[in-house]
């Protein structure tokens, strides 16, 4: 599949191909991680059409969802249907903005970013990854993947692909639940080919932030 440097694509077409997904492997680990979550609050970036905020309203959680393609906004709406109405909130925004958007600062027990903070803006990046860690609550849950640097996709955009050592800079200060890095040749979410190298992270923020000793 050919992407724009800002990588644009046939967005009506992904939904269509993802509509009938499951919810990703990372978003059930990290739900498993947190147990009962009835009633708590995640945020899900980047939501598509909804197949991981779905579930997190099946188990009880009270759900913002962002995507900045408003047809993925109804697609999750008209998908979640009138019972769920009153758990789940939307907004049409990019991540970019997600950081300076007042209505969604809150306190997450979990924020999930499935395939969706490698599209961030470089330059924006840093304000995001800043929002998530201070916007998770301690034993709060992030869930999501990273691009690394030898992705096929790094040709576009090499500054949004990241490092084996940048990405774990950026969990030092969780403890991490699973992390997968993944190099292969397969398919996209289109049916497309190319060379993936992908981190598959679920970290949690820690009850308690580790003290320094002086001596």
């Amino acid at each position: 599949m050919t992407l724009s440097p800002d990588y644009q694509r046939d967005w009506t077409r992904y939904f269509d191909c993802t509509a009938d997904k499951p919810p990703r492997d990372t978003l059930l680990r990290a739900l498993d991680a947190l147990g009962d979550v009835h009633n708590r609050t995640a945020l899900d970036i980047a939501c598509g059409v909804g197949r991981d905020s779905i579930e997190m309203l099946r188990r009880g959680m009270r759900v913002i969802a962002t995507d900045f393609q408003p047809e993925a906004i109804e697609r999750l709406r008209a998908c979640a249907g009138p019972e769920s109405s009153h758990r789940l909130a939307t907004f049409t925004c990019a991540m970019e903005d997600i950081p300076t958007t007042g209505d969604l600062r809150h306190s997450y027990t979990l924020i999930n970013a499935s395939f969706a903070l490698p599209f961030c803006h470089e330059s924006r990046f840093g304000a995001l990854w800043d929002f998530i860690r201070s916007s998770l609550i301690p034993g709060g849950v992030f869930a999501g993947q990273l691009f690394g640097d030898r992705d096929q996709w790094a040709s576009i955009n090499p500054g949004r692909h990241l490092s084996s050592h940048r990405v774990k800079s950026l969990l030092a200060d969780f403890r991490t639940v699973h992390f997968e890095e993944v190099e292969k040749d397969g398919d996209d979410a289109m049916g497309g080919t190319k060379h993936h190298h992908v981190y598959h992270i679920v970290a949690m923020k820690p009850v308690h932030p580790a003290k320094e000793f002086v001596t």
